[in-house]
């Protein structure tokens, strides 16, 4: 009978300690848990940063032949609501002919030809949207305002160092050695644009 009295203590010790090894790793297991949390959290982007990510501008009040600047990522962004004479001047360009024969397109591989068509969106050529940073030493260019400079080929003209871009953003004189970046960037409506 003592036998079985101390198998059933055993047992009972058994379980109880079984039970406290399981309550205290579960319990390290939260602690940890929640310690860990905050640090990884406070390595994710603030919500002014995610804001930044992306903007969407209404193109509606932009007439034609007129260009506007917003501010994206901290960059201006240059989008002109660009004439037919623009685009068809863009479009008889040879994109071999070009200094930099890429397109500089964030949704296109760097592979891609800076051909009009691949600088602007299919059935919208009429708007330009790339990144308003001279590629030489990083001005602002001329161009956006109606009385500015536009340069040699009618887009853009860096006065810092006298870099001349045509109207699709190209480089074709100058000592800038890219073409003007086109962020990456959709049509939410026929007069909305998300850029990001």
């Amino acid at each position: 009978m003592k036998e079985e009295a101390d198998l059933a203590a055993q047992t009972e010790d058994a379980t109880r300690r079984d039970f406290l090894v399981v309550a205290a790793s579960a319990f390290a297991a939260v602690g940890g848990a929640a310690t860990l949390w905050p640090l990884i959290q406070q390595m994710n982007p603030d919500a002014s940063t995610q804001a930044m990510a992306s903007t969407e501008i209404d193109v509606a009040p932009i007439k034609e032949g007129q260009a506007i600047t917003v501010m994206w990522r901290g960059k201006p962004v240059f989008i002109r609501h660009r004439t037919k004479t623009e685009i068809d001047a863009a479009k008889s360009v040879d994109p071999s002919s070009l200094p930099d024969s890429s397109a500089r397109n964030g949704a296109l591989p760097e592979s891609a030809p800076a051909s009009d068509a691949n600088r602007t969106k299919a059935g919208k050529e009429q708007w330009l949207v790339m990144v308003g940073i001279c590629t030489h030493l990083g001005c602002i260019p001329k161009g956006q305002g109606l009385s500015d400079v536009k340069g040699d080929y009618n887009g853009w003209f860096c006065v810092c160092h006298g870099s001349h871009y045509d109207t699709a953003g190209r480089i074709r004189r100058g000592p800038a050695p890219r073409n003007l970046d086109v962020p990456a960037y959709s049509f939410l409506s026929d007069t909305m644009i998300k850029i990001g």
